[in-house]
């Protein structure tokens, strides 16, 4: 059995180290690093549903495998074609923009060996979903349908989010001004909370008592949080914003949670 799990873990470790140069590709080639961002999103699905089909023993996959390799597939189709539209929308992502201008003469290199990293830091993504997916018994159980209730809760919030943020920046009276309008009142991040929520469904399903190795789905739902509120998420957003809205910006940050939904304060 550990074996099996280490052939599988370093195979998708490859596969994603292989679709994150080829996103490195893809923004040299194009100049948009908003690319990244998408090909990262439907290679995590593409991945994970890979690793939840995964034949351990050599037999077929059975309910829960196809359960969890749906659930995935669902958020990276999600979120990886809106992204994909958002890219196409823009000259370059403001975030990696920044990333590149610090590293200067030396940014290709270094950009390069950023999505690398990122193909590594993702490995407990994949590995929670593995691990999920492959939960010793054939008919699904409550854990089962409770973790597909906390992934859908997570893509519908996102999904959400993401289409108020839309309709609020097509309205051209709102030019210029920070949107606080339904879940943005409780949080500035809104999509990215809901993002991690739905990360809390893989230890939901893989953690049971007659399962030691459910405990490696355990990570997943911290490395999401220190991914989205520490390094490529909302640093380097909340600066481009600030710099671009001023004191407007600066005052919702005041009165509005940085992250978990929140009343909003005085």
């Amino acid at each position: 059995m550990l074996m099996s799990y280490l052939v599988a873990l370093l195979v998708m470790a490859t596969v994603f180290a292989v679709l994150m140069a080829l996103a490195w590709l893809v923004q040299q080639r194009t100049g948009n690093s908003g690319w990244v961002d998408t090909i990262w999103t439907f290679s995590l699905g593409l991945i994970g549903a890979g690793g939840a089909l995964w034949p351990l023993g050599g037999g077929v996959p059975n309910e829960r495998q196809w359960l969890v390799a749906l659930l995935v597939a669902l958020w990276s189709l999600r979120l990886g074609s809106h992204i994909a539209r958002r890219s196409s929308a823009i000259t370059d992502d403001p975030r990696y923009a920044r990333f590149a201008r610090e590293w200067g003469a030396d940014a290709r290199r270094k950009m390069f060996i950023f999505l690398q990293n990122q193909a590594l830091g993702s490995l407990p993504l994949v590995s929670a979903i593995f691990v999920a997916a492959h939960l010793p018994g054939e008919v699904l159980g409550v854990q089962d349908y409770v973790g597909a209730l906390v992934l859908l809760t997570g893509i519908a919030g996102e999904a959400v989010a993401d289409s108020q943020l839309k309709q609020f920046r097509g309205d051209p009276a709102n030019k210029g001004r920070v949107c606080d309008i339904g879940l943005w009142q409780l949080s500035r991040h809104p999509n990215y909370f809901f993002q991690w929520f739905g990360w809390l469904a893989y230890p939901v399903i893989a953690l049971s008592p007659d399962y030691p190795w459910g405990l490696a789905a355990v990570p997943a739902p911290f490395v999401m949080y220190w991914i989205l509120v520490h390094v490529t998420g909302i640093p380097p957003l909340e600066e481009q914003m600030r710099h671009s809205r001023g004191d407007a910006y600066r005052a919702y940050q005041a009165r509005t949670s940085k992250f978990f939904p929140l009343p909003p304060r005085a």
